[in-house]
């Protein structure tokens, strides 16, 4: 252990971030978190915000090189790409797509369910007395199909499930409606995962969690990090809007902000843009009791604080281009299909950049390379599930103490 108090700095203001701080903070150390957007400005604020300890099945399943072609040229389904980033997406997505096979789908799987598995505890024991606990909601995680052979069509990523020690119930016919009467006929078929929860406001909850943080005497700083700074290899701060700010230790958690500071640490870092919606339903007029990921559009409806987020899609166009129409407007009609009798009063619209890593396995732990400094980002579709477990991963490392996980999966430095 650690024997006197250190200061660090994290930089980036996501829920990763900000649960590094809090453990940081439980273990005696100093804290300063620098992001420009502030706390939860990001893919923490408009997430799906269902703590899902079920998702460790990756997008790149077997069959998606076959599928993708055929999604790209239908409207109606949840993958979009504008083809003038073809070129610069294309060093990324090769290496990305040879994954798409049964044996790195099971690896990777491994990988995720140590740190998504007990998540609505993780959360639980995160916001202990933060003022945070009231957003956590204990609930199902129900997965939506037509019918049974719809749901076998999934099976491979259900076996790779209950292989990862997952159990759910199947619910049909009556059994269903009487469980869910909020969705109408094309819904006919769940599986319901249960011990699962929800952020009834996910971008409320960080910054409740952050201005815990704040209150017990760490640093919120609206500033952009653009280096960090060392000596002899070993850290020695950051600098950030013309600043420098001293610190022992250094923590990049900035998502897919993190990829230019990641390559300064020596890292590669093969990480992209997955462009992700929501669309925000107010004053809904029905209002399911749990999180639903409707398997036919591959998104979720989260009942959340006076509305019902829409959350998903997959787009890939980079970082700076404006919204799309189209994955908004599908995620409207699939809700219509899916809740025909849903009327609400107004509706909000986001897109955030989900931090995809071509191997769908976040940068856990110690950077080789540099003394002092640590890596927390690229968790693709688990942020929000997987971030106070890897606060707590983080927040041990740095005070010397040995993980009881094996963080292999997560080496910052896997692509050297």
């Amino acid at each position: 252990m650690t024997q006197s108090p250190l200061h660090v700095a994290i930089i980036g203001a996501g829920i990763n971030g900000v649960a590094t701080a809090i453990w940081l903070q439980r273990k005696g150390h100093q804290v300063t978190i620098l992001d420009p957007r502030g706390p939860a400005g990001g893919t923490s604020y408009g997430n799906g915000g269902v703590l899902a300890s079920c998702s460790v099945v990756p997008v790149t399943a077997p069959g998606l090189l076959a599928k993708a072609p055929r999604m790209l040229l239908d409207p109606n389904q949840p993958l979009f790409l504008r083809w003038s980033y073809l070129p610069r997406l294309l060093p990324w997505l090769f290496p990305y797509l040879r994954h798409a096979n049964a044996a790195d789908a099971r690896r990777i799987a491994q990988g995720l369910t140590p740190i998504v598995g007990d998540s609505l505890e993780q959360h639980r024991q995160l916001a202990e007395g933060t003022g945070a606990e009231g957003y956590i909601v204990p609930c199902d995680y129900n997965f939506l199909y037509r019918d049974r052979a719809h749901y076998q069509g999934d099976a491979f990523g259900f076996g790779l499930r209950r292989e990862m020690g997952l159990r759910w119930r199947e619910l049909e016919g009556r059994e269903w409606r009487d469980y869910e009467p909020a969705f109408g006929p094309e819904i006919g078929f769940a599986a319901s995962f249960g011990d699962h929860g929800r952020i009834k406001d996910p971008g409320g909850y960080v910054s409740a969690l952050a201005s815990h943080v704040e209150r017990l005497g760490g640093r919120l700083l609206r500033s952009e990090a653009t280096a960090i700074l060392s000596e002899d290899g070993q850290v020695t701060g950051v600098r950030a809007g013309g600043d420098t700010i001293a610190a022992d230790r250094v923590v990049l958690t900035a998502g897919v902000w993190s990829g230019t500071l990641g390559r300064q640490l020596g890292l590669n870092v093969p990480l992209e843009s997955e462009r992700g919606y929501h669309v925000e339903l107010w004053d809904p007029s029905i209002t399911p009791r749990s999180a639903n990921m409707v398997a036919s559009g591959k998104f979720v409806i989260t009942p959340m604080e006076g509305r019902l987020r829409l959350a998903g899609i997959v787009e890939f166009g980079g970082l700076d281009a404006p919204a799309s129409d189209a994955p908004l407007r599908l995620l409207e009609r699939q809700v219509r299909a899916a809740m025909p009798d849903l009327k609400w009063s107004r509706k909000d619209e986001w897109l955030g950049h989900r931090p995809a890593p071509t191997d769908s396995l976040p940068f856990i732990g110690k950077v080789p390379a540099m003394r002092g400094a640590f890596t927390g980002f690229g968790h693709h579709h688990i942020g929000l599930t997987a971030g106070p477990r890897t606060g707590r991963i983080l927040a041990g490392l740095i005070s010397g103490e040995t993980p009881n996980i094996n963080l292999a999966p997560y080496a910052p430095d896997r692509f050297q």
